[in-house]
């Protein structure tokens, strides 16, 4: 029988907590019958949780004990140096010890952040972790980062970036040579600044398949697997699309609602009308990724319900599964970039 994989999930973070994470870890277990899970964080809080359903503590699901929590609005310099015994902080050392093959957190990103490079450090060759997620597209998902680690970044890092989502996409979506796209303000080769430029140019020379510039309609509109950016732009970029699609749905629900011709409408409607709805669900794309870590850590929306979380464990799981962090390890090495630097 083959090895179960083991996820660690930060079961007290997030907006909603064990009311999120506990039902969204359970309907995994159902789903996967080769998942364990560890809950990690306040045994008799989570115990407590556990007694209206079905579930026990047993072979495919443990609880993993830790006294503190890291709050929404903490100082990441705070939560690294002060909380070493928080939910987050012991779901990251599991993946570390190697007690589990993933963390999952719907934590504050910024102390998940620090917390993974800290314990897990990153790959060689890299400077600094991006988060990367994919969005919904005409043709096909999109992975975009970063999504707001780094809010500045230099050329090296954005090729490095490339680098990471090239190997992600391959790994995840079976995409063999992704078409890479970097984000600028125009797609003609004058347009941007000198570090998107510079990026451009050895992105033009590397192996990698790149395809030159998007435009942030070319996100979602364009025939690309990657598109890269700074975390300023991406977070921007992110936070606009999922506006966007809340914007749609609302708009549509007011329309339909109007009078009783268009509530007629919407009724002979309903199905194309909830196959749009699903298509366009942030929650569908949730579970962002902390790539160049030696080791898988996901971000879940902070707001994230059940659905959504589960998805983000979904991605964790996949990621385990196709070894991501040495995927890129590999890609890092054709490139000539994985002797840059040692491990950090």
């Amino acid at each position: 029988m083959a090895q179960p994989i083991v996820l660690a999930v930060d079961a007290m973070s997030g907006d909603h907590g064990l009311s999120v994470t506990v039902p969204a870890a359970l309907s995994c277990l159902e789903r996967h019958k080769k998942l364990h899970i560890v809950l990690v964080g306040d045994q008799v809080r989570l115990r407590a949780a556990l007694l209206d359903t079905t579930w026990q503590v047993g072979r495919r699901l443990s609880i993993h004990h830790a006294s503190e929590v890291v709050a929404m609005d903490e100082p990441p310099s705070k939560a690294l140096k002060h909380k070493k015994d928080s939910s987050m902080r012991v779901a990251v050392n599991l993946v570390k010890t190697g007690q589990a093959r993933a963390a999952v957190s719907a934590g504050n990103t910024g102390a998940l952040m620090a917390t993974a490079r800290f314990v897990l450090k990153t790959l060689p060759g890299i400077d600094r972790p991006a988060i990367v997620s994919a969005l919904p597209a005409v043709l096909h998902p999109v992975h975009v980062l970063d999504l707001g680690a780094n809010a500045q970044c230099d050329a090296d890092q954005l090729v490095q970036f490339a680098v990471m989502g090239a190997a992600l996409v391959t790994a995840v979506q079976g995409v063999e040579h992704p078409r890479v796209a970097l984000l600028n303000i125009g797609s003609e080769e004058i347009k941007g600044n000198d570090i998107i430029k510079a990026a451009a140019a050895r992105l033009q020379a590397s192996a990698l398949n790149y395809v030159g510039f998007v435009e942030g309609d070319g996100v979602f509109l364009s025939d690309v697997d990657v598109v890269v950016c700074d975390g300023f732009v991406g977070n921007v970029a992110l936070k606009a699309s999922e506006g966007v699609a809340k914007l749609i749905r609302q708009f549509m629900r007011e329309e339909f609602e109007r009078n009783i011709i268009t509530r007629a409408g919407a009724a002979a409607s309903m199905p194309a009308l909830k196959a749009l709805s699903r298509r366009i669900d942030p929650r569908r794309y949730n579970g962002a990724s902390f790539v160049g870590l030696q080791g898988i850590v996901i971000k879940s929306h902070g707001g994230a319900d059940a659905l959504a979380f589960a998805n983000a464990l979904e991605v964790a799981l996949q990621e385990v599964e196709n070894n991501v962090p040495s995927r890129i390890s590999k890609l890092l090495s054709q490139a000539g970039l994985e002797s840059k630097k040692p491990v950090a």
